[in-house]
């Protein structure tokens, strides 16, 4: 059965009467997906499901591929994302794209019809331990922009010199969230998770000399903190961060709508 007339079928029912709208919405959410050529398949429901759009991973995918699937996506969403994406990859990628806008130290390219526009409650705050954790923190910092969350950045202010947090104090006291990106040793989520009452998810980077194993130090120091509360990402993945941090805003003005 093709998704058009498995479509059909549950919109009959609903004027036939044998389900509710409420059952046919939960049918209609894992149906609907597209194919691009035959390489790829866009997930045209996720955002219903979920409430975030499928984003296209950009590495180790050809500049053709990802211009296919942006061109597809943009048919029917207001935002598209392609995460990791070099500077070459985006030069050819703009030759076929002309509305594609370049996040250089995120490595993003994007179609957006309201770029940076907030359309969620809720401040989520984003700390790097050093500049070198740029990338992973901008990364989460533009994809929770271009997904309508109120982004405040503060860089380099890890625990060599931790009087550079603590003269920050605010910017913790006034998120709702807060992203803690780091590499190296990786304690500054712990420190951090002490002085905020605000879920801390902790993003471990692969910036390091020998003994941080690319990432593999800070992640465990993250998993074995002793300030409870903090969830951690895997290594580099500051998409994934920004991700559940929206989740966790959208689920708490879910949780409040429903009280009223």
């Amino acid at each position: 059965m093709t998704q058009p007339e498995a479509i059909k079928l549950v919109l009959e029912a609903v004027a036939a009467g044998y389900i509710s709208s409420s059952v046919a919405l939960e049918k209609l959410k894992n149906l609907a997906f597209e194919p691009v050529g035959d390489f790829a398949k866009i997930d045209r429901h996720r955002q219903l499901r979920t409430g975030f759009p499928e984003v296209i991973w950009g590495q180790d995918k050809t500049p053709s591929q990802i211009v296919q699937i942006m061109k597809a996506m943009e048919a029917h969403d207001s935002i598209v994302i392609a995460t990791r994406i070099q500077p070459e990859i985006y030069e050819q990628i703009e030759s076929q794209l002309n509305n594609v806008t370049y996040y250089p130290t995120a490595r993003i390219c994007a179609i957006a019809s309201s770029s940076s526009k907030i359309t969620y409650p809720g401040q989520i705050s984003i700390l790097t331990a050093g500049t070198a954790d740029l990338p992973v923190a901008e990364e989460a910092a533009v994809t929770a922009e271009l997904c309508g969350f109120k982004v405040i950045r503060l860089w380099d202010v890890g625990v060599a010199g931790i009087h550079r947090l603590f003269n920050n104090r605010h910017i913790i006291d006034n998120a709702d969230v807060l992203i803690v990106v780091a590499g190296m040793e990786g304690a500054l989520p712990s420190v951090v998770a002490g002085m905020a009452d605000c879920p801390v998810i902790g993003v471990p980077t692969s910036v390091g000399y020998g003994t941080s194993f690319s990432g593999v130090a800070p992640l465990l120091t993250m998993l074995n903190s002793c300030a409870a509360g903090i969830a951690v990402m895997n290594i580099d993945n500051g998409f994934g961060a920004a991700i559940l941090a929206g989740q966790i805003l959208r689920t708490a003005q879910k949780l409040l709508s429903n009280e009223r």
